[in-house]
């Protein structure tokens, strides 16, 4: 499974709706595990992004739907981030042709 950080701002009407996010997160994390994937963990951060989630997914394009499909209802805007752990790192670095 590959990892991704997914970070995400809130919209102007995800702001008027703030109410129902504790909500959101709950069907997003349904509609994550009925994907083969699996959330993590989700935080709220200060600064740039409203909140970061932590999501394995077993491939990019099963990623980018769960993101598309979260985006589309206008609540947020986000960023998907590809995380390789440090194992994968040092095996990548480990390839590397001379």
């Amino acid at each position: 499974m590959a990892t991704f950080l997914l970070l995400g701002t809130y919209t102007h009407q995800g702001m008027e709706k703030i109410r129902g996010a504790p909500a959101r997160i709950d069907t997003a994390r349904e509609v994550i595990d009925n994907s083969s994937a699996k959330l993590l963990g989700w935080y709220v951060t200060m600064g740039q992004y409203d909140f970061a989630a932590l999501v394995e997914a077993p491939s990019d394009e099963v990623m980018a739907r769960l993101s598309l499909a979260m985006s589309s209802h206008g609540n947020i805007h986000t960023q998907t981030l590809r995380a390789f752990t440090e194992q994968e790192f040092r095996d990548i670095v480990n390839a590397l042709p001379y």
